[in-house]
C-alpha cells in the first residue's frame, strides 16, 4: 500500500571520516610496587595511565629501578617528558612472589617504625610487650585501632613501608613493637614472567580499548628471547596491528661495555628485525640512571605530538633528558663523531652524542634491520613507522565494510575515503604522494568470487636528510673581477 504524501530518507554518506591510529602508545613490561599502589592493578594484565598521580594510585612508585623496573618508565615518560598516555603491565605476582620475614623487635621513633617498601601492608602482624623481665607477656595491636599503615618517604626520601603508632591507641608511646610481615619478592619475577607480559599486548584492545604502537620492557629486553618475542608480538599485534619492539642492548658485565662489540654482539643474536629499534648504552641524568629504550620511547611520543600525532619525522638529533652515557653499573661512556658515526650509521643501532652546541641528542635513524635490509620502507624507523601508522588506520576505518556487499560502491567508497585521506597527509607534507588503486592482477576471478577484495596502497613518506653535503670550489672569476676593479 502507498504511504500517501511527501517522504524524506536518509543515505550514508559514501565518504567515511577516518579512524586514525594512535601513536606513541608504549606498551611496557616489567616489575612495579603494587604492594605501596592504592588502587593496585591486576598483575600481568595491561593497565592504562595518563598521569603521574594515576600511575602512582595504580603501580606504586619507588627509585629501585632496578627491582621495580615500571618505575624507570614512569618516572621518565610521565615526569621527563610529559607523555602520555602510557599501558603498564606487571608481572610481579604478590600472590606467588612474596616472601616471610621473621618477627623481629624493632624501635619506635616519633611513634612510627620504618619498613622496606617491599612491605606488603595487610601481611604486617605487630605486637607490644606489656610488663618486665619473665613476667611480660605480649600482645598483638590491631590494625587501624593501634596502629596504621601507609606507604611515603622516610626522613632519607626513600620510598618506605610506614607503621604509625595511633595516638588513640593502646600502644602510642611504646618504645619498641614486634613486626611479623611479608615482602614482596621482585626478583622472584622470571624470565617466562617476562615473556608472558608481553603477550598481554593484545588484550589491550579489550582491556583498555587501546592498541599500543611501541612495545618495551626496560631492564628484560636485553635478553634475546624477550627481545625476540617482542619484535613477534609488534608486527602482528592482535594479529593485525603493527608497531615497533624498543630494545637495549646489553650493557652489563657480560653484555657490550664496548662500541667495537656492537655489530658482533647485534649479529650473534640476530637482532636484525624490521620491527625492532635497538639501543645502546644506557643514559643518565643526575643520580638517575635509564635504558635508552626508555627515554627514546618519550621522545618518539614528544616528537609525534608535535606533528598532529603523524609519526612521519626521525627521533634522531632531537633532545633526551640526560647528561651523561652509562653503562649497567655506571661507568661513563665517551664516544667520538667517528664512533657514533659507526653504530647509528652503519650497524643500525640508536645511541646518544653530545655534538657542537645541540646538547645531548638521540642519533640514529634505522631500524635493527640495517644493514642486512636495505628496503627503504624497513630500514628508516620514521618510514616504517609511517608504513605502521597508515596500516593500522586503515583496518581501523574499514573494519566496519567487512562482510557488506561487495559491489562497485563499496569498492569506490573505500578508494574514495582512502584516497580523500591519503591526499590530506600529502598536503599536509607528511608524505611525498600516495594514491589507493584497485588492480585488476591482483583481484582475479577466482579471489572475487571467494568474497576477496585487493586494494593497492602506494605511498611514499619523506626520508630522513643523514646527510647534507657542501662542495667548495675556488672560483677564480671573483679573483679577476676584484683585482681589475
Amino acid at each position: 500500500m502507498a504511504q500517501l504524501g511527501v517522504h524524506v530518507f536518509e543515505q550514508s554518506t559514501s565518504v567515511q571520516t577516518p579512524k586514525t591510529a594512535e601513536v606513541s602508545i608504549p606498551f611496557v613490561v616489567g616489575t612495579a610496587p603494587v604492594q605501596s599502589a592504592a588502587k593496585p592493578a591486576k598483575s600481568n594484565m595491561p593497565v592504562l595511565v595518563t598521569s603521574w598521580a594515576e600511575a602512582v594510585e595504580k603501580l606504586g612508585f619507588s627509585y629501585d629501578w632496578k627491582s621495580y623496573t615500571l618505575c624507570e618508565f614512569m618516572y621518565s615518560h610521565l615526569q621527563l617528558f610529559g607523555a602520555q598516555p602510557v599501558i603498564f603491565c606487571n608481572i610481579l605476582d604478590l600472590d606467588a612472589m612474596k616472601k616471610d620475614v621473621e618477627a623481629a623487635d624493632y624501635t619506635v621513633a616519633d611513634h612510627k617504625v620504618i619498613l622496606p617498601i617491599e612491605a606488603v601492608a595487610g601481611s604486617i602482624r605487630v605486637k607490644v610487650k606489656e610488663g618486665t623481665g619473665e613476667a611480660g607477656t605480649e600482645r598483638e595491636l590491631a590494625a587501624d585501632e593501634d596502629y596504621s599503615v601507609f606507604y611515603d618517604r622516610d626522613s632519607t626520601d626513600t620510598y618506605a613501608c610506614i607503621v604509625e603508632l595511633l595516638e588513640d591507641g593502646g600502644a602510642y608511646d611504646a618504645a619498641a613493637v614486634n613486626i611479623a610481615y611479608s615482602t614482596a619478592d621482585p626478583q622472584a619475577a622470571t624470565l617466562a614472567d617476562a615473556v608472558e607480559g608481553v603477550a598481554q599486548v593484545d588484550a589491550c584492545l579489550t582491556a583498555v580499548g587501546l592498541v599500543p604502537d611501541l612495545i618495551a620492557a626496560p631492564g628484560w629486553s636485553h635478553n634475546t628471547v624477550v627481545a625476540a618475542v617482542m619484535a613477534t608480538k609488534a608486527a602482528a599485534i592482535n594479529g593485525l596491528f603493527k608497531g615497533k619492539a624498543v630494545i637495549d642492548v646489553d650493557s652489563g658485565a657480560g653484555g657490550v661495555t664496548e662500541y667495537s662489540q656492537l655489530s658482533g654482539w647485534k649479529n650473534k643474536n640476530s637482532m636484525v628485525d624490521p620491527d625492532q629499534i635497538l639501543c645502546w648504552p644506557m643514559v643518565q641524568l643526575g643520580d638517575y640512571r635509564f635504558h635508552l629504550s626508555t627515554q627514546l620511547c618519550g621522545l618518539m611520543a614528544t616528537v609525534d605530538a608535535g606533528n598532529r600525532g603523524i609519526p612521519y619525522e626521525s627521533p634522531s638529533n632531537k633532545n633526551l633528558k640526560m647528561d651523561a652515557c652509562v653503562l649497567e653499573d655506571g661507568t661513563p661512556v665517551h664516544l667520538t663523531w667517528d664512533q657514533v658515526n659507526l653504530i647509528a650509521g652503519s650497524w643500525g643501532i640508536v645511541t646518544a652524542v653530545n655534538f657542537l652546541d645541540s646538547g645531548w641528542v638521540a642519533k640514529g635513524n634505522y631500524t635493527a634491520c640495517y644493514p642486512g635490509n636495505t628496503d627503504v620502507k624497513d630500514q628508516f624507523i620514521p618510514v616504517s613507522r609511517m608504513f605502521d601508522f597508515i596500516g593500522n588506520t586503515l583496518i581501523r576505518t574499514f573494519w566496519s565494510k567487512l562482510d557488506k556487499p561487495m559491489t562497485p560502491a563499496l569498492r569506490d567508497s573505500i578508494l574514495q575515503t582512502c584516497n580523500i585521506w591519503l591526499g590530506g597527509l600529502t598536503g599536509g607534507g607528511y608524505l611525498y604522494g600516495a594514491r589507493a588503486e584497485m588492480l585488476a592482477e591482483e583481484n582475479p576471478l577466482t579471489s572475487l568470487l571467494d568474497g576477496i577484495i585487493t586494494l593497492h596502497v602506494y605511498n611514499a613518506p619523506p626520508v630522513p636528510a643523514q646527510e647534507i653535503d657542501f662542495i667548495l670550489e675556488y672560483d677564480v672569476s671573483y679573483m679577476e673581477t676584484a683585482l681589475s676593479a
